[in-house]
């Protein structure tokens, strides 16, 4: 069945009918006339799945999915402009340039964190690509699955659009097959999976998944608006969000200062919301049990409250956490926040360096130097100066991991790329004709080391 629809999807492209600036914009067009049109259905889904309320679901899940799209329409016809490049002496008479051609039939994994979000902003470079898509939605969000798939049916034809729900088997059944690329968003352990499937067909793919991203706050930071938007962005979503900070790395001698104001910004963020109901949910048991276990894992300084039958942990943030704690061998990905002090920034990067390179890095600090030190000498996918988790908000700029984090970028321009194969062309002409190349000798040998040095 997954082999038939690729294929219906590959002689589509095949056809031509996605080739045009005018069509890949109608497309884009319609998406954002269907998320308009079923915005509701879908925020009421992802409330169902994970208690999001109206406001924090609207500001992580659409807005960024309709400002990529707006994006691309407009960027669109530069950005399917061939590029044109420089022809060395060797090749006179010719010129080179780059097309941008789209791969096919992709396939787009997404996750059940922003499972709105991260189902359709790849789906954006995609179609400005010029390709055709099959969605495979996270099943961990079965109403948020259903409620997209309701909407791309209503909306997109098979052989350019479609939405396959399922399990893991059904990942795994469509793995099998020799799709022209492959997007996957989640977990490292899920992405080596991805990784080995995609190499069977060698298929081109872009992981994004995650990994421990430190904030660091230095001596010199604005204190309380560090602690302020750490706070935000750690607890969002009940920190199921790959780049929220996964733990905080803050000079000794502003620890008890720092400290206070963190409390107090998470308190006065979201303790309302715990008590009343209005928190974001975990996702499930399993992802509860296994943040559950961490809340032992050092000193409660705010929060600890939890329930299971709830599948609640309120903002929790913990002190007196070793470095070799189980809390400090995987990423996070839950409401819980370890707190370490440093002395020197010879000790922080240090530190840094210990785990494998994160997806993102947060630096807070007035002093440009302190700034270039962290952010030009630690090596992580992308991130902020000042605050936390706002880059990716930005269709300007490219986004993805490093290593272990991730490989390949997507948004804007980096979406369209990360969607297209790049052909290197050379015209050359016909008005004349080096005859230099068809000689040999030694006179011809020195002159093509001529050319050619």
């Amino acid at each position: 069945m997954y082999e038939t629809l690729k294929s219906v999807q590959q002689e589509y492209v095949f056809s031509g009918a996605t080739k045009s600036s005018s069509f890949r914009k109608q497309q884009l067009t319609k998406l954002r006339e269907m998320l308009t049109q079923h915005e509701d259905d879908l925020l009421k889904a992802v409330n169902k799945d994970l208690n999001k309320q109206k406001t924090e679901a609207f500001m992580t899940e659409l807005g960024n999915v309709y400002q990529e799209i707006s994006h691309a329409i407009d960027s669109l016809d530069e950005w399917m402009e061939p590029i044109k490049v420089k022809t060395p002496v060797s090749h006179t008479g010719s010129k080179s340039y780059i097309l941008s051609e789209p791969y096919g039939s992709v396939l787009i994994i997404a996750p059940w964190n922003y499972p709105i979000q991260l189902t359709f902003s790849p789906l954006v470079g995609a179609l400005a690509a010029g390709n055709c898509a099959v969605i495979k939605p996270s099943e961990l969000t079965p109403h948020t699955s259903s409620a997209i798939a309701a909407a791309v049916r209503a909306t997109f034809p098979q052989e350019l659009v479609t939405v396959v729900e399922g399990d893991a088997k059904t990942a795994e059944a469509l793995l099998d097959q020799p799709f022209d690329y492959i997007f996957f968003t989640g977990s490292v352990a899920v992405g080596k999976i991805v990784m080995r499937k995609a190499a069977e067909h060698l298929t081109p793919h872009t992981l994004e998944l995650g990994g421990k991203s430190p904030a660091i706050v230095t001596e010199d930071a604005k204190l309380d608006l560090a602690a302020k938007r750490i706070a935000w962005g750690k607890f969002t979503n009940a920190g199921q969000t790959c780049i929220a900070p996964d733990y905080v790395l803050v000079d000794e001698n502003v620890y008890k200062k720092f400290m206070k104001k963190l409390q107090d910004h998470a308190y006065s963020m979201f303790s309302d919301r715990t008590k009343n109901g209005t928190y974001t949910q975990i996702v499930n048991e399993k992802h509860y049990d296994r943040l559950y276990q961490y809340l032992g894992n050092g000193s409660v300084a705010l929060g600890g409250q939890y329930s299971r039958e709830d599948r609640l942990i309120s903002p929790t943030i913990l002190t007196d956490v070793e470095w070799d704690a189980p809390i400090m061998q995987e990423e996070i990905f839950g409401p819980i926040l370890p707190i370490f002090t440093y002395k020197t920034s010879a000790e922080a990067l240090m530190r840094v360096r210990s785990l494998p390179n994160p997806l993102a890095l947060y630096v807070f600090s007035e002093k440009e130097q302190t700034q270039q030190l962290f952010t030009e000498q630690l090596s992580f996918g992308g991130g902020c100066i000042n605050d936390t988790i706002m880059h990716v908000a930005n269709p300007y700029l490219p986004f993805g991991g490093k290593g272990p984090s991730g490989i390949g970028a997507y948004h804007g321009y980096e979406s369209f790329r990360t969607f297209s194969h790049q052909k290197g062309m050379l015209k050359q002409t016909t008005k004349f004709d080096m005859p230099l190349r068809y000689k040999q000798g030694k006179l011809a040998n020195k002159m093509i080391r001529n050319v050619f040095k």
